[in-house]
């Protein structure tokens, strides 16, 4: 591995990788397609970020008229900042360019990046197509193609975005594709993608994570506020994250919870990109102990020691929930979940149970609840179920957000990365 990248995640004290940098930085160093299956917060940024780093190191590609060599894609502007921010302090002892292209803010200093020349770009689908049909960039020169978050970005409807970007790049390229599940729509576009991919799945049988405590909590809707409230009022609640259904909601959460002496910050897609900064930067610092949140920011926020996860509103979608909770329990850590469900929610409850293969423990601080089906749709009552690129890689492991550093040099070689067709 490049030498200033193996000072820099010796300095970050990276020693051991997770299993899904194990798995996919040799591959990937080596120039192959990866289709990558590992939940949040098991270190997928570093599986990316420290191969095209090296590349850029070692091949030293010329960045032919400005135009980017290395594209990632991420679902939400947080994972963006978050992706660039782990590129800085990878690639802090390296000379390399970057660029952050997403919306909500104005576009003049993106565009002006752009202009300079960027050796890897980040953006979101959205503002990237914009700024592709405003001929303010081109694609032609992209040599590694990285799709973070896969399922996130078809759940939230970007399809039609990524065919339009994919169409824009190279036929000659590496790609690599990284998600936490794999429904049938991801790997259709995997297929699309990639070309004879290393397949790495470290997801466990069960999606649930391991070392969260999960229970739920049966009761009515106008009683999810006082026990929220209770919860947050309690010494093992350090840091919090609480979501809602709605951005109506999640400022009304956040209101209520500063009115009771909690300090909280609401945080979803109707803020302004500053404002959403400021709410995660003061979580980030504990100037609050709340956030706030829907689930577009449900992959995007990557803070460690957060204590609690309390699902306000029961997830829409029962993917959802393996992602929120998946913000709990970081880094080795413990943690809680509690989800609050009323009898308008039992269908909810039980997708989750079936997707994460167990039942939940569940409580009813309020007494006995009641779970009526709704008449439309055919069912009569029932109850809750109480209870769950071709490069030589040059020897050493690598690895980051606990990865270890490569050993053995690179003896002047300097063989072009093999560049894998995505022609199908």
């Amino acid at each position: 591995m490049y030498a200033p990248l193996q000072k820099a995640l010796r300095e970050l004290n990276y020693e051991t990788p997770t299993p899904i940098q194990s798995q996919t930085i040799p591959p990937a160093i080596e120039g192959a397609d990866i289709l990558g299956c590992a939940q949040t917060g098991t270190g997928k940024t570093a599986s990316f970020a420290l191969p095209i780093l090296d590349y850029l190191g070692l091949e030293e590609p010329n960045v032919i008229s400005k135009r980017p060599n290395s594209l990632i894609l991420a679902p939400t502007r947080e994972l963006a900042i978050q992706i660039s921010d782990s590129f800085n302090e990878y690639g802090k002892h390296m000379r390399f360019s970057q660029a952050l292209v997403y919306g909500g803010v104005g576009q003049g200093k993106q565009v002006a990046a752009l202009k300079r020349g960027v050796d890897v770009l980040i953006a979101t689908p959205g503002r990237l197509v914009d700024l592709m049909q405003q001929n303010h960039v081109s694609l032609d020169n992209v040599q590694i193609f990285v799709l973070d978050e896969a399922d996130r970005m078809l759940d939230m409807g970007f399809l039609p975005d990524l065919r339009k970007i994919v169409a824009a790049l190279p036929k000659q390229r590496q790609s690599l594709f990284f998600s936490a599940t794999l429904p049938p729509k991801s790997r259709s576009l995997a297929k699309e993608l990639l070309f004879n991919p290393v397949s790495i799945n470290v997801t466990p049988e069960s999606p649930s994570v391991e070392r969260i405590d999960q229970k739920v909590m049966l009761l009515e809707k106008g009683k999810k506020f006082t026990q929220l409230d209770e919860i947050l009022s309690g010494k093992s609640a350090k840091r919090s994250i609480v979501f809602t259904r709605t951005k109506r909601g999640a400022n009304q959460v956040a209101k209520k919870l500063d009115a009771a002496g909690i300090r909280a910050v609401a945080i979803h897609g109707n803020k302004s990109q500053n404002a959403r900064e400021r709410a995660l930067d003061s979580f980030r610092r504990n100037k609050v102990t709340v956030l706030v949140a829907t689930d577009v920011a449900a992959r995007g926020i990557d803070i460690d020691g957060v204590s609690h996860v309390i699902n306000y509103d029961m997830p829409v979608e029962a993917e959802s929930y393996v992602h929120r909770i998946g913000r709990t329990g970081r880094a080795g850590a413990d943690g809680i979940a509690i989800s609050f469900c009323t009898p308008t929610e039992k269908a909810e409850l039980v997708a989750i149970e079936k997707l994460i293969e167990q039942s939940l423990d569940c409580e009813e601080p309020f007494g006995p609840i009641r779970f009526e089906a709704a008449p439309k749709k055919g069912s009569g009552n029932s109850r809750s179920r109480h209870g769950n690129r071709g490069r030589r890689h040059s020897g050493g492991n690598t690895g980051g957000g606990g990865s270890s550093r490569a050993s053995g040099k690179r003896g002047g070689q300097k063989s072009r990365r093999r560049k894998t067709s995505s022609a199908r």
